[in-house]
């Protein structure tokens, strides 16, 4: 149990390191080293996916055994992926409280609360190289998550229209895909391992535990990039369909 923690947060540590280089590179426009480095995000996030083979078989009297000694140890408590959390678009300021004993920890989510997550960069440089992202998406405050929009759909609808006219802006739009079907695989094994473990007993940070992560399963990072896949087989819209 404190293995799978430990290797977890040194993987996130990673992640974190290339996620920052991602949105850098998006931001300068440098979309191939962009591109590798997200491809490395989603490796990393195969690699905590699988970690929750081992820990899943450990039996609930093995876990009953040790839970005391955790007391009100909680995921919620680890800093790196609530900035991941953050960095990839599910910001809420009210987290910040969790960290006010660690300076350094608050410090570093404050920022990346209030700088533009992964998708908030995808969209500004779509916007840069001539797609008519709507202003709304691109001029906000950026320490409020990115709120679904539906003028945003028809606009990926013409890059997954005609792959080959908009190839680096289609790419990217898969890798960031790939980005968050990782990290729901994940969200989905933290949350089969602790029912299969505590069944619906609350976890130890307080949580409803299992109901808890259920409903972090419906949180999406980039709605639009699901919901574009919906109007593919319709025709495009033209100016006097507005």
């Amino acid at each position: 149990f404190i293995v799978q923690h430990q290797t977890s947060e040194l993987w996130m540590k990673l992640m974190l390191h290339e996620l920052r280089a991602a949105i850098g590179a998006i931001a300068a426009d440098r979309m191939a080293p962009a591109f590798k480095m997200l491809a490395r995000v989603s490796r990393i996030m195969e690699q905590l996916v699988h970690a929750w083979d081992v820990l899943a078989t450990m039996t609930p009297p093995e876990y009953s055994a040790i839970r005391p000694y955790l007391a009100s140890s909680s995921g919620f408590q680890s800093w790196q992926y609530r900035c991941i959390e953050f960095m990839l678009g599910n910001k809420n300021a009210d987290m910040l409280a969790v960290f006010d004993h660690d300076p350094a920890a608050s410090a570093t989510l404050a920022e990346a609360l209030a700088a533009p997550s992964l998708y908030d960069e995808f969209l500004l440089h779509l916007a840069r190289t001539g797609h008519a992202v709507p202003n709304g998406c691109t001029a906000r405050d950026w320490r409020r998550p990115h709120v679904r929009c539906p003028d945003l759909v028809p606009v990926l609808a013409r890059i997954y229209r005609d792959p080959a006219a908009h190839w680096d802006a289609y790419h990217l739009c898969e890798l960031l895909v790939d980005v968050e079907n990782g990290f729901q695989f994940w969200r989905f094994r933290h949350m089969k391992t602790v029912e299969r473990i505590i069944g619906y007993r609350r976890g130890t940070g307080g949580s409803s535990g299992v109901g808890f992560l259920k409903q972090a399963l419906e949180l999406s990072f980039f709605p639009e990039l699901y919901e574009v896949r919906s109007v593919l087989d319709q025709p495009a819209s033209t100016p006097a369909d507005a």
